[in-house]
């Protein structure tokens, strides 16, 4: 009967311990698996052009400081909608089909596209101006839903002081704008109210592709003192176009970001778009780990830098102050 009690016992202990190592395998081997997951991210692009390139060069660049390289712990499936907000919709709904874990949305369009298709996958955003009212957030600081990043706002208080110290007589300011785009609408709407603060009269002309420039720039530069761009991807894709036809007819441009200045404009003083994709890469990094976008308040560079083409400026016989060649980023050429 002792023996019989004793060999039950053995029994028992040893289904226990295999139990519990079991147990422990299953644990490690789950822990195992997560570590071993692979991210799936997929980045939708509206347009190619410098500034929206270098946020998403930042962007992966700042996943890849924090080691998730694409092809080890993460794989990107990088897709441009070439300009189609059609075609935005549609790259959408192909990242929302095969299950990304992230989408990262460049520009407004991109990002509207990807919210109207999902409330699940986490979407970071960037290059978006008002994020509230282009209907992807309840709040900056509390977004309440599945998407959140940084916006490129522009310090445009900084970029109209520039105007009329480098063009003193500046009273009326000319706009392009493309009227499809609800983050350009926004922003010629805040000119509008900081040009009357600042005593200067906004001209906006509103165009739906890059056929239409020529024409809206022929009967828009005889009305104007200066030609100010706005971070409007249609814009911004012909910057050459519209720089060389101000410069022939003497008008001025004050640029938003700085790829504009390299492209030919006079000036500006605006945000670095790759630090802005860096910034919101280490975003990604905190929702890969765990966080939730409705938790993560949407972030904006403060830090703004001052650029100036010298080759326009002598086109243009505009005399640089020397407190601003001083601290400026000097731009040689871009000028047709």
């Amino acid at each position: 009967m002792v023996a019989k009690k004793l060999l039950l016992g053995v029994i028992g202990m040893s289904f226990l311990g295999a139990f519990v190592l079991t147990g422990c395998l299953s644990a490690k081997t789950k822990n195992q698996s997560n570590s071993d997951k692979v991210i799936n991210i997929g980045i939708s692009q509206l347009v190619e052009h410098p500034a929206l390139d270098k946020t998403r060069k930042g962007f992966i660049d700042a996943l890849s400081s924090k080691g998730f390289k694409d092809g080890e712990k993460i794989k990107i499936d990088f897709q441009n909608a070439q300009g189609d907000i059609p075609t935005a919709q549609t790259i959408a709904s192909n990242f929302i089909s095969e299950k990304k874990d992230l989408i990262f949305a460049i520009a407004t369009p991109s990002a509207q596209a990807a919210y109207s298709g999902t409330k699940n996958i986490p979407i970071l955003i960037t290059a978006v101006t008002d994020p509230v009212k282009s209907g992807l957030v309840k709040s900056l600081n509390k977004p309440g839903t599945n998407v959140t990043g940084t916006s490129d706002i522009l310090p445009m208080d900084k970029q109209f002081q520039l105007m009329k110290k480098l063009i003193p007589n500046c009273k009326k300011v000319g706009i392009l704008y493309n009227t499809s785009e609800a983050n350009s609408e926004i922003q010629v709407n805040m000119a509008k109210e900081k040009g009357l603060k600042m005593n200067l009269e906004i001209i906006a002309v509103g165009i739906s592709s890059s056929n239409e420039i020529s024409q809206a720039l022929n009967s828009l530069i005889p009305k104007i003192d200066a030609l100010y761009t706005l971070t409007d991807n249609l814009v911004a894709s012909s910057m050459p176009l519209i720089s060389s036809k101000a410069i022939e007819k003497g008008i001025p441009v004050i640029g938003a970001e700085k790829a504009h200045v390299e492209a030919g404009a006079l000036a500006t003083e605006g945000i670095d778009y790759y630090k802005l994709g860096f910034q919101t890469g280490l975003m990604a990094v905190d929702i890969i780990n765990g966080k939730k976008p409705k938790d993560m308040p949407v972030q904006t560079l403060k830090e703004t830098t001052l650029t100036i083409n010298e080759v326009v400026a002598s086109k243009l016989k505009i005399t640089i102050p020397s407190d601003l060649k001083s601290k400026a980023v000097l731009v040689k050429g871009g000028a047709k």
